[in-house]
């Protein structure tokens, strides 16, 4: 429980606000007529600067009051203004929309770094919304690599390898806790849960377009032809490799089915004559009719995943 100090009023300094309009006379009388105890004030103990509080000390000094109710912050300078915005918005007299704008623009070119998550959180703002005024700022900086998210933890602008490690990890561990996922992937819970949700959606653990996946499609595809039918017996254990090692497959149990499936029992042209020999006369018709029906719908299911999809 923090500790409620008594201050004289004569030791405080204006806080360094971020209201831009000041004082609001009207709010100050209606707190100066009320008859409920008003909350401690907060102040910064290195400057004596209130953070959280000023109408309430302009009542108090209305009242004929000497000292007043504080807690202490300690902190930088910059970290009493995020506080002194955060408390704005928690509890008394609203910020403006304006206010919330100018602080954020403030935390932003104060330090470049933190996310615009983290700011959000602070100022009240969407994520989008600081992520344009730090681009109407100048605050956005080409030689930082990283930001730091409103956990405290410090995040890469580039997210392509940790997302990629988040969906090796998620396949690897489909039960695992998502925040011990995202601590060893570097990432965020939310990035974490995202991709999580996009596997078991049966979607690309990434989305369309984006470096990681272009970074996951290479990581996955085989070094034999493309096309299925350049395809070579050689390369066939690879393709299934390949196949076995994507998360989309592997983290879902539609796509565990489809991968024993297709490790039931693959024919290749170099190993089927030899079983032919075995072969009695009066089987051959029945054994030609289930190779030719498996074949034509083998024809279908390769035709079917290669329609574009939305056609």
């Amino acid at each position: 429980m923090p500790q409620v100090h008594r201050v004289s009023v004569t030791r405080l300094r204006p806080a360094d606000s971020p209201r831009l309009a000041g004082i609001d006379a009207e709010h100050v009388r209606r707190l100066t007529e009320t008859s409920d105890a008003l909350p401690p004030i907060l102040v910064h103990r290195a400057t004596m600067r209130v953070i959280d509080g000023m109408h309430r000390l302009h009542a108090a000094v209305l009242r004929g009051r000497h000292d007043i109710e504080a807690l202490y912050f300690d902190g930088s300078p910059d970290e009493a203004f995020r506080r002194a915005v955060q408390e704005n918005i928690a509890h008394g007299l609203p910020l403006s929309l304006s206010d919330r704008k100018a602080a954020a623009r403030r935390i932003l070119t104060a330090d470049p770094q933190i996310s615009d998550r983290a700011v959000a959180a602070c100022v009240g703002l969407s994520g989008k919304t600081v992520a344009a005024l730090r681009r109407l700022s100048g605050a956005e900086s080409a030689h930082l690599n990283t930001r730091i998210g409103a956990d405290g933890r410090s995040y890469p602008l580039d997210g392509t390898r940790g997302r990629l490690l988040a969906v090796q990890l998620i396949a690897e561990r489909p039960d695992a806790p998502l925040r011990e996922i995202a601590r060893d992937a570097g990432v965020s819970v939310g990035t974490a849960h995202t991709i999580r949700g996009r596997i078991r959606r049966g979607e690309t653990p990434v989305p369309a377009g984006s470096p990681a996946a272009q970074e996951l499609r290479a990581s996955l595809t085989p070094s034999a032809p493309e096309s299925a039918p350049a395809l070579s017996c050689r390369a066939f254990p690879e393709v299934l490799r390949s196949l076995s090692r994507d998360p989309s497959l592997r983290s879902t149990e539609a796509g565990r089915q489809l991968l024993r499936w297709l490790h039931t029992q693959p024919v290749l042209t170099d190993d089927w004559h030899h079983r032919l020999d075995a072969l009695p006369a009066h089987c051959t018709d029945s054994v030609a009719a289930l190779a030719r029906k498996c074949a034509e719908v083998w024809q279908q299911i390769a035709r079917e995943v290669e329609r574009p999809k939305g056609r």
